[in-house]
């Protein structure tokens, strides 16, 4: 490395120089290097990105903290006598904090870009490109590259709404130094319910308002609903098509929230009001012009189908093209952009499928279409079965949910998989395996999975589906879960509050 004049470093001209240090940053930088390209990897923070500093790693730290109260709630159940849990918020905190560090600091990836070679800057503040080919951060680092790929991720969309300063975003509400008594949490996606859900454990009154028909639009009807029903009678307040936000006003004890459903003023006010709505591209640093880099209508980077910018020698990937936003996406997206920025290809991420999930209370996930979708394009079956008829369930006291699987009556291929419950995102990972490996569902109904186990749950639903096809599922499903009531393969009738499985067609 040279010295510029003044302040400025800067560092010899590489080959490709990776914008952005979470998941797609870190992985495009490392496969860049991996095919022999001189490589930078740039951090405004530390090594890890938003996955590590306010996304995955210290929520779902959390969210265990908020799992184990709730356990600890029910030992008396099981002959297990304690005082009631009382969390030290500091404690935690401080957990948070060395669990991050360590992931950081025992990063498989991080040790592989050692490996190869790749060049980390760390807090180097934001970068913007000064012409298409050189970039220059806050801390005075000066790059040249003949490639770049910027991975800079998202951030919390602002509202133009009087008094919106007066709110948080989520990654405040990570941040909080103490629990709140209560707290306005408004939206209701899967940030928004992981905020709701983890506080409420923490103690705090929590209100979710959502300005749409129902919590998690994206997700199946079936699961949304379940979801709120769950978090209601967990205790927290969800109110649903709740109107248009006219104004946030600060009040003697907290925040008030302003607003008006179909012409009629209501408010809201808790101590603090948490906004957790849409995720926009964080690039409005970067200079992008400088570089002849457009963005979409939607504010994000615009790629085509190689993830190549408008400026055909950068690449984007991840959270900044605002395609599928999870981290999954986000490493596969490192991958083909690195390749394609390297080697000049025009690599694709192909169709693959995408599982998604959060670990609230209650746990939800999905993976493929939902059921509404699948019917637009084929002719399905599904086959769902209810925690409460489910051996695991039963013995770890956690009946509340369902397993929904949705089927191609022609190809007998699973066309998605939603669950809510005890350990839903396990049992949605094992159906994208099947979905993935292209697995007919009397194939997947006749794996010998371990009895009792959660994944059982699928089985038996995959079961449920199969005789509706009169598809052969073998002797063995006959024998796990009707031991202690029935199988989804034994219903026809739509599913109610009351039913422990159903089938329908």
């Amino acid at each position: 490395m040279r010295r510029g004049t003044g302040s400025i470093v800067t560092a010899d001209r590489l080959e490709v120089v990776a914008i952005g240090a979470g998941p797609a940053g870190a992985i495009a930088a490392l496969r860049a290097a991996d095919l022999g390209a001189r490589t930078a990897l740039v951090a405004s923070g530390a090594f890890g990105g938003m996955a590590a500093a306010d996304g995955p790693v210290p929520v779902r730290t959390l969210s265990q903290a908020a799992r184990l109260i709730r356990e600890a709630r029910q030992l008396g159940r099981y002959g297990v006598s304690v005082s009631d849990p009382v969390l030290d918020y500091p404690r935690l905190l401080a957990r948070v904090r060395e669990v991050v560090e360590e992931v950081r600091t025992h990063s498989a990836v991080r040790r592989r870009m050692d490996d190869v070679g790749v060049t980390l800057y760390e807090h180097t503040g934001t970068a913007r490109f000064v012409d298409p080919h050189t970039i220059l951060t806050e801390s005075g680092l000066r790059l040249q590259a003949d490639k770049f790929i910027i991975c800079t991720g998202g951030v919390s969309r602002r509202l133009s709404i009087p008094g919106f300063e007066l709110t948080i975003t989520h990654s405040d509400a990570w941040r909080l130094p103490s629990v709140p008594p209560s707290m306005l949490v408004v939206g209701g996606g899967d940030t928004a319910l992981q905020i709701a859900s983890i506080f409420n454990a923490f103690g705090t009154q929590v209100h979710v308002l959502e300005a749409a028909a129902h919590i998690l639009p994206h997700a199946d009807p079936e699961v949304a609903a379940a979801v709120a029903a769950g978090l209601r009678d967990s205790g927290v307040a969800v109110q649903e098509h709740f109107g248009a936000i006219e104004s946030f006003r600060k009040t003697a004890n907290g925040v008030r929230m302003n607003f008006s459903t179909d012409g009629r003023s209501d408010s809201v006010e808790a101590t603090l009001a948490v906004v957790a709505l849409d995720w926009v591209a964080d690039t409005g640093a970067l200079n992008l012009p400088a570089a002849g880099v457009e963005l979409d209508q939607r504010g994000f980077v615009k790629v085509d189908e190689s993830l190549r910018t408008t400026a055909r020698h950068i690449f984007a990937c991840g959270d900044v093209t605002g395609r599928l936003m999870l981290v999954p996406e986000a490493l596969q997206d490192g991958f083909v952009a690195a390749s394609n920025a390297v080697e000049d290809t025009i690599m694709q991420p192909g169709p693959h499928v995408s599982a998604s999930g959060s670990f609230i209370d209650p746990e939800y996930a999905q993976v493929g279409l939902t059921e509404a979708a699948a019917r637009q394009r084929h002719d399905v079956v599904t086959a769902l079965v209810r925690f409460d008829s489910t051996t695991r369930a039963i013995i770890d006291g956690h009946t509340f949910g369902f397993c929904k699987l949705i089927v191609d009556r022609d190809s007998s291929k699973i066309l998605g998989c939603h669950a809510v419950g005890e350990r839903a995102v396990d049992i949605v990972q094992v159906a994208a395996v099947a979905m993935a490996a292209g697995m007919r569902v009397s194939d997947l109904s006749r794996i010998p999975l371990s009895f009792p186990s959660y994944a059982g749950i699928l089985t038996s639903a995959a079961a449920g589906a199969a005789r509706q096809l009169d598809l052969s599922v073998g002797r063995r499903v006959h024998q796990l879960e009707p031991l202690i009531g029935t199988s989804a393969s034994e219903h026809s009738a739509a599913p109610s509050s009351a039913e422990h499985s159903a089938v329908r067609t």
